[in-house]
């Protein structure tokens, strides 16, 4: 390890804060990966406050590098930052472990390949070793976090709440399943309180992968898809959902199952996750899968000196130098399996499909529509631009008046009780005056869009300036000021639609209060203009089609706040604006497009709930008569009788009894029956033999002399297999990197080493060694090796591998085995097993048994029988927990 340069750590420094238990997983899970590790185990206490260790078989650390392996900015991995353009590490820093000693109690054990035994380091908050002492480990690094944010207590009691502590669990779970999928070749497992939670063994590529960590279900949906771009170099490999599939299972409400990577670096791309969405929810029609994130996996390789992976201290965001080139081949791809789908989002659909005749927008006006999709509610402010072309001679005169009557969108508070509001909430008014003025019933409204036309000139007359800006008195008092364009009369209060059918009379009432000539408009279901986003139809909220200048504005003005994030509303709408002025023809052409499908799709919707409306059942729609007082419907009447009426209480019908059949059936034509069997046999008792299945209890009955006895046919199996282990079952051993010496001293006296030294051996190897191959040693799991001959000054005995399938199996053991031949002259296996072992071997008899048919016909009960009377003696009937076999059978008389 070196000290980067001062110059390099100005750099690189990130001042690295651990803030979380998945903060710290995260470190040293990438610090195993960067060491070659193939195996990772992740060992949380107490949800990772009181332990934290993750332990890997990777290089290891040098004895050289250990004094400084926690100091900060010490790194194998870089030298400058100039290794930044071709790094291949996950780490580059030397941070992580300096923080952690920060917040924790750190213990770090390391081997490498040349070391002799392990070294265990214990380090203070500074990252200087305190003390070191060896360890039992093999070869890799196992670090160990005590105590997380004992000096931070603020921090600790963030995870007080059981749900913090569970939902850290699960972020944890989440980050080793990531790392799991573009590591098919890495073993990982997390365990909770000595409990395994997830666990994931080698598998051969990213798609067994997926299949252990998300389940055959999600893959079959899924489908790989492979990408080479040359110019500049762009590889893409990944699995995305397949073109219709249902997207119950390939997406979810969560973007935890959206898996990006940059070579090979999970990361947070928000500009590609944006565009497979888009892509993906372009399939479908439904609304419900607008909030939801499809189910892929995504890694995009680039060349290393194109990426810059120092911008955040946990090093989920990256920056692309060829962020257009990725974008574009990404979109290729995701084109080529979905086809070509318009990149809309149709969270707010109702936008204004005139705006392409307004020359410009006032700022006034884009931020009034910004600010109310801020706000919550998404209103699609539009203008109305109704242009007052004067006379022909006026135009030849060489001066063209446009009059302009832009309005606003009133804020106003919502109203309790009734759905219907003011008609000025459906026209735009931009500003109103909040000066108090000498006439209470004066109001004056200033009009905020001044709308010029390429022709109109710079003089314009006196009396059309002194009424441009103001609206008389009397015309607001008398409910004239706002006129519609549409029908040139004035605006009329809201009409309240009933859902119901009128009748004849009502029409014609109707008919005779109307003008023949004159044309009654109504605000709701006739305005001029679509002003909110939500269009009600038949009692129901259905999003309206955005125009193509909606849809410019918004992928525009993200543009715009990317590019000078301290702009303001003002700067903003101008902006987009201009863009959308200077737009090219066959750009605004595209954007007309996907307005003009918008707008079919809301058609769609339309209609269809129209025809839902008309099939409600005429009952519910009938018109309540003039004059006629209002009750409340029968039903709900009914209903409130039903809740608080005090009804008797209805006395409960017995059930009808169901028909019987009396069986003859005598016990002591029974009894006599079985006082016969058993007379034959005289004296002597004869053998066990089967009577009859008990379907009820799944068991047996057998005669057993003269007794009626159950037999437990699982029990005999699990004895039957438990002998057949003990005498013949050869536990395989595993190697050891580290023989175990044998002496006098750990075998209990030198009685007992003669006592080995005198079994069965194999024929000396060309080193002159010697391995036991008495069964009564194989068997149990031990391979031992004799060398320098038979002579107590001259032999050297050790263990060379031992059964690893047995926990803690070790030399007390082989002891044991000793003292069984010595004392008790064992000549079999079966009469050498240690405890460990028998116990081993009793847990494997239950498993085999319980893979065993729970049914057993009558040849298999008659076999099982049979083999308890070859195999098991008289006192041996009881299976490996104590249980007899047979149990006496009970017949109770009634009465």
């Amino acid at each position: 390890m070196k000290l980067l340069p001062p110059d390099s750590v100005r750099l690189l420094s990130s001042s690295q804060v651990i803030t979380s238990v998945v903060n710290v997983v995260k470190e040293l899970l990438e610090n195993s990966l960067d060491a070659g590790a193939s195996s990772i185990d992740v060992k949380l206490e107490n949800f990772g406050l009181d332990r934290i260790e993750v332990r890997d078989n990777g290089h290891g650390v040098k004895a050289a590098d250990a004094s400084v392996m926690a100091v900060r900015h010490f790194t194998s991995k870089i030298c400058s930052h100039e290794d930044l353009e071709h790094l291949e590490t996950y780490g580059f820093r030397g941070e992580a472990l300096g923080s952690i000693c920060a917040v924790a109690e750190l213990i770090v054990t390391t081997k490498t390949e040349e070391d002799d035994i392990s070294t265990q380091y214990t380090l203070d908050p500074t990252g200087k070793i305190v003390s070191q002492k060896p360890s039992h480990l093999g070869q890799g690094t196992s670090v160990t976090a005590l105590k997380l944010f004992k000096n931070l207590p603020v921090r600790r009691q963030y995870y007080t709440s059981t749900k913090k502590c569970k939902e850290e669990l699960k972020k944890v779970q989440d980050l080793l399943i990531t790392y799991a999928i573009i590591k098919p070749e890495l073993r990982l497992s997390l365990v909770h309180n000595k409990v395994v939670v997830w666990q994931k063994t080698k598998v051969a590529d990213n798609r067994s992968a997926l299949l252990a960590t998300l389940g055959p279900s999600v893959v079959a949906n899924l489908l790989q898809c492979h990408q080479q771009q040359e110019e500049p170099e762009i590889v893409l490999d990944g699995f995305l959902p397949k073109p219709g599939a249902d997207y119950s299972s390939t997406s979810s409400s969560a973007p935890d199952k959206t898996f990006l990577y940059v070579n090979n670096r999970p990361v947070q791309l928000k500009e590609i996750m944006k565009l497979l969405r888009q892509h993906y929810c372009a399939q479908y029609l439904e609304d419900a899968v607008r909030n939801r994130y499809p189910i892929l996996m995504l890694n995009i390789t680039v060349s290393p000196s194109s990426l810059d992976v120092n911008l955040t201290p946990d090093k989920s965001q990256v920056l692309l130098h060829d962020k257009e080139a990725v974008l574009t081949a990404v979109e290729a791809l995701l084109v080529s399996l979905y086809g070509f789908r318009p990149s809309s989002d149709s969270s707010a659909e109702k936008q204004l499909s005139h705006v392409k005749a307004v020359p410009s927008l006032s700022p006034l006006q884009t931020d009034a529509l910004e600010e109310g999709k801020e706000g919550g509610v998404v209103h699609d402010l539009s203008l109305n631009v109704e242009e007052n072309i004067l006379d022909d001679e006026h135009e030849h005169g060489g001066a063209v008046s446009s009059t302009v009557n832009a309005h606003t969108l009133i804020d106003r508070q919502p109203s309790n009780g009734s759905s219907s509001s003011s008609i000025a909430d459906d026209w735009i008014v931009s500003h109103i005056p909040t000066e108090p003025q000498s006439d209470f019933s004066l109001c004056e409204i200033e009009m905020s869009e001044n709308i010029s036309v390429e022709s109109l000139t710079d003089t314009e007359s006196p009396a059309a300036d002194a009424s441009k800006g103001q609206i008389p008195a009397e015309d607001w008092s008398r409910g004239t000021a706002l006129i519609d364009p549409s029908s040139g009369e004035a605006l009329q209060p809201i009409t309240i639609h009933q859902p119901s059918k009128p009748n004849q009379s009502d029409l014609a009432q109707v008919k005779g209060q109307s003008s023949p000539n004159k044309k009654m408009v109504n605000a709701i279901t006739e305005k001029g203009a679509a002003l909110t986003a939500y269009d009600m139809i038949s009692n129901r909220t259905i999003r309206g089609p955005l125009s193509a200048a909606a849809l410019f504005k918004k992928e525009a003005r993200a543009e715009v706040l990317r590019e000078k994030p301290t702009a303001s509303l003002q700067e903003i709408s101008i902006a987009v604006h201009e863009r959308w002025k200077n737009l090219r023809e066959e750009d605004r052409k595209k954007y007309e497009e996907q307005a003009k499908k918008h707008l079919e799709h809301h058609g769609q919707k339309t209609k269809q709930a129209s025809e839902d409306r008309c099939k409600e059942p005429a009952a519910n729609t009938k018109a309540q008569m003039p004059g006629q007082k209002r009750k409340a419907p029968l039903s709900n009447q009914q209903l409130l009788d039903e809740l608080f009426t005090v009804q008797p209480q209805k006395k409960l019908k017995m059930p009808d009894c169901k028909p019987t059949q009396p069986l003859p059936c005598s016990v002591a034509a029974l009894r006599l029956q079985l006082q016969r069997l058993s007379s034959r046999s005289h004296a002597t008792p004869r053998d066990l033999q089967l009577v009859n299945r008990l379907a009820s209890q799944n068991a047996w009955v057998i005669l057993c002399g003269q007794k009626l006895m159950l037999l437990n046919a699982f029990g005999v199996n699990e004895a039957l297999l438990f002998k057949r282990l003990l005498e013949d079952n050869i536990l395989p051993a595993t190697s050891l990197q580290n023989p175990v010496q044998l002496t006098d001293g750990n075998l209990g006296g030198a009685q007992y080493t003669e006592t080995l030294c005198g079994m069965e051996k194999h024929k000396p190897e060309l080193d002159g060694g010697v391995f036991f191959s008495d069964l009564r040693l194989v068997a149990n799991g031990f391979k031992i090796k004799l060398t320098g001959g038979l002579m107590s000054a001259e032999r050297h005995l050790e263990v060379t591998a031992m059964a690893n399938c047995v926990s803690f199996l070790g030399v007390e053991d082989l002891r044991e085995i000793l003292t069984a031949i010595l004392h008790r002259n064992a000549s079999t296996v079966k009469e050498c097993r240690p405890l460990k072992v028998r116990s081993y071997l009793q847990s494997e008899a239950v498993r085999l048994a319980r893979q065993l048919p729970t049914s057993l016909s009558r040849e298999d009960a008659e076999e099982t029988l049979q083999r308890m009377k070859l195999q098991l003696s008289e006192d041996n009937r009881a299976c490996i927990h104590g249980r007899p076999f047979l149990h006496h059978l009970k017949i109770f008389s009634g009465s």
